[in-house]
């Protein structure tokens, strides 16, 4: 069942064997591995619909780091930021990012709002972070475990595209003893739903280990929340992961619709 995340793992340790020095005169380029960004599952639905032209609707659901505390801007929440550049890879499509994050929740309380802010909006993916604020309140992994499962298993009823977004690596995040068993039971709840996982978890790791960036580039003070550098990156990076996946997923019939630039 952990295979997958077993090889995320795996292959984040190997990367971080051999450092990369960051510029300490400018801003570090962007860039994770893409043995940590790459989606383990297909976005079928939402693949099909760009392929054949039609909009495309994601809806990001989660808590404040979806929300964008520690942004200086709503425009720089990663939802905003991810709009922009999916467009700019696939500028013949009309693509709307929903912002549905709302700070200081959990699992369960996304699940309690998931019909109306969510299912609602009949959205074709669904970008769902989740599971930092369990963390911080040192609630058991596999409590959250249940509660992740079950709003998954209500998507996917429904037809729609789900990726999962784990954690932040942050200071009050990994400073919390069941932070990493959090990170890998999440993966797990994934996989058995046939869900792919952003791993953002590993890829700030690798920020700060591999490239020696630290947290103050990517985190606010408060220890735990992004900052627009921070934002900007997930967001790039979430949507070459997307863009790869939804070239991987796309049919055959219309494939060539894809304006991917």
């Amino acid at each position: 069942m952990f295979r997958n995340a077993t090889r995320i793992v795996t292959t984040a340790a190997a990367l971080l064997a051999a450092p990369i020095a960051a510029n300490a005169d400018s801003a570090p380029a962007c860039f994770a591995p893409s043995g940590l960004t790459r989606l383990d599952h297909a976005i079928t639905r939402t693949a099909t619909r760009l392929a054949d032209g039609h909009a495309l609707k994601i809806v990001a659901l989660g808590s404040s780091s979806t929300f964008g505390t520690g942004a200086t801007s709503p425009a720089n929440s990663y939802p905003s930021r991810l709009a922009v550049e999916l467009r700019e890879r696939f500028p013949a499509a009309d693509i709307a990012v929903l912002n549905r994050g709302v700070g200081g929740e959990d699992a369960r309380e996304m699940l309690a709002r998931l019909e109306k802010s969510v299912i609602a909006e009949q959205p074709d993916l669904v970008l769902w972070q989740v599971g930092t604020n369990a963390i911080v309140d040192e609630e058991k992994p596999s409590a959250e475990a249940t509660l992740v499962r079950a709003g998954l298993a209500r998507l996917r009823a429904r037809g729609i595209d789900v990726v999962l977004i784990d954690p932040q690596y942050a200071p009050k995040v990994i400073g919390k003893p069941r932070a990493a068993a959090m990170v890998r039971t999440l993966h797990g709840a994934a996989h058995e739903q046939n869900v792919g996982v952003f791993h953002r978890f590993a890829v700030m790791s690798y920020w700060r280990q591999a490239m020696q960036v630290p947290f103050e580039q990517f985190t606010t003070a408060d220890g735990l929340h992004m900052n627009d550098w921070g934002y900007h990156c997930f967001g790039q990076l979430l949507a070459d992961s997307l863009a790869d996946a939804l070239t991987r997923s796309a049919p055959t019939a219309g494939k060539s619709t894809l304006a991917l630039r």
